[in-house]
């Protein structure tokens, strides 16, 4: 019986002492537990907020994780990075996503383009010096004095002799009427006149009268100076009466044509000075003025021909050499021009995109503007309207900043109005 109550007594001291050890622990420290409970409330707004990748800032993502393109550690997106006054297109940019995805500015600024423009060409005669030596009279060619192309004529000079029915007849009809000449003169003089038809000179004609004797054969001589470019007969050739015999070019004076694409004619107009050097002449620059521009634009090539006239006197220039022209060229304009880099312009084909840079912001902020581009200068693009003296423009990571446009939903090259809000893997599917 006494046992029994020994047990009892220490089953009733035991639960007393759980009891105390369990009121400290759940009024002792609920200041604790009251810190975690919030540590981990904070934790799980954390998670609920929006993450993003620091290189890739249009991956964005509902909780933290690894980015799917270069798989950095995702980190939370700012909740301040816009102000109340933002633009619902505004891209906005902490300073480390700007380093990371290499974006730079430019400030556009109005200025009187200069370009230095190279053009690649060759010399050829000048069409208007290229003649073609033909026979007057018909006949047969008995012999040729100039055998080869490439030999310099003169005018005057003798080129080669014909055999001609017709010169016979004419010659026998001059010398019977000037046995009458006294009586007839008009009848002389229109014999005379025949002969000259056919391009014999005063002087050939008095030879003739002179010996009173007919010649079988007569000289064709060279109407003009130049080089013979061709030769079109040979000796033996019978011969009608306008017949080509030689293709006689002067080169006194040669052309120069360069080839201009369609993106340098605005640069390029009449008047213009021009350097030259030939790789034929090495160390020589010519002075050249454009004097002619082709008004047509070659189906083939898809150049337009520039003309340059050089005196060749001293024949330094021949057909076929390769030439170099260099133009210092102002724009065609009179006012000063807007000058951006090419590489803060999107091309779509269709459209022109720029993203300019929103000033008074906490953070780098870019919105969406269309263009319109006037002429290509080397490394820049003349902007004709759309944007303003002074504003800066994104000029390298547009297409970083285009993109994180796009999957945000804003407007951006492929979506000038705006689309759904795009996030996670959706980019990478694009």
């Amino acid at each position: 019986m006494k046992k029994v109550i020994h047990n009892k007594w220490v089953l009733i001291v035991g639960a007393l002492i759980i009891g105390l050890i369990l009121g400290k622990l759940m009024f002792g420290g609920s200041s604790s537990m009251t810190q975690t409970n919030e540590e981990i409330h904070e934790h799980v707004e954390d998670e609920n907020g929006t993450w993003t990748c620091s290189m890739h800032p249009h991956i964005q993502k509902d909780a933290p994780g690894k980015c799917p393109i270069c798989g950095m550690t995702l980190v939370p997106v700012e909740m301040d990075m816009g102000t109340n006054e933002t633009n619902p297109n505004e891209v906005a940019m902490s300073d480390e996503a700007m380093a990371l995805a290499e974006v730079q500015t430019y400030t556009a600024h109005k200025e009187r383009p200069e370009k230095e423009l190279r053009l690649l060409g060759k010399v050829k005669a000048d069409e208007r010096l290229i003649y073609s030596q033909t026979a007057h009279l018909p006949g047969r060619i008995e012999k040729l004095y100039i055998n080869f192309t490439g030999e310099k004529v003169y005018k005057g000079q003798k080129l080669a002799s014909i055999y001609s029915p017709e010169l016979v007849t004419a010659q026998k009809e001059l010398f019977e009427v000037l046995k009458d000449e006294n009586t007839h003169p008009a009848l002389v003089e229109a014999a005379r006149e025949k002969l000259r038809q056919w391009k014999l000179t005063d002087k050939q004609i008095i030879a003739l009268e002179r010996s009173g004797v007919v010649k079988q054969e007569m000289d064709i001589l060279s109407n003009y100076n130049g080089y013979v470019m061709k030769r079109l007969i040979s000796e033996g050739d019978h011969v009608m009466e306008g017949t080509a015999l030689f293709e006689i070019t002067d080169l006194s004076k040669v052309w120069v044509l360069f080839e201009a694409y369609e993106n340098d004619l605005p640069w390029v107009k009449i008047g213009d000075l021009i350097k030259i050097d030939l790789k034929a002449l090495p160390g020589k620059v010519f002075d050249g003025k454009v004097v002619f521009i082709d008004p047509f634009i070659d189906l083939k090539t898809r150049v337009v021909h520039v003309r340059i006239e050089l005196d060749n006197t001293k024949g330094l220039f021949k057909p076929g050499m390769f030439a170099n022209g260099v133009i210092q060229s102002k724009f065609k304009s009179t006012e000063d021009v807007i000058l951006v880099p090419k590489s803060a312009v999107l091309w779509t084909g269709k459209r022109s995109v720029v993203y300019v840079k929103i000033l008074n912001r906490k953070h780098n902020t870019f919105i969406y503007r269309e263009v319109i581009l006037g002429a290509e200068m080397g490394d820049y693009y003349i902007i004709s309207s759309g944007l303003m003296d002074g504003e800066i423009v994104a000029s390298n990571g547009v297409f970083k900043i285009d993109a994180s446009a796009q999957l945000a939903g804003k407007k951006s090259m492929m979506s000038p109005d705006g689309g759904a809000k795009m996030t996670g893997h959706e980019g990478m599917d694009m």
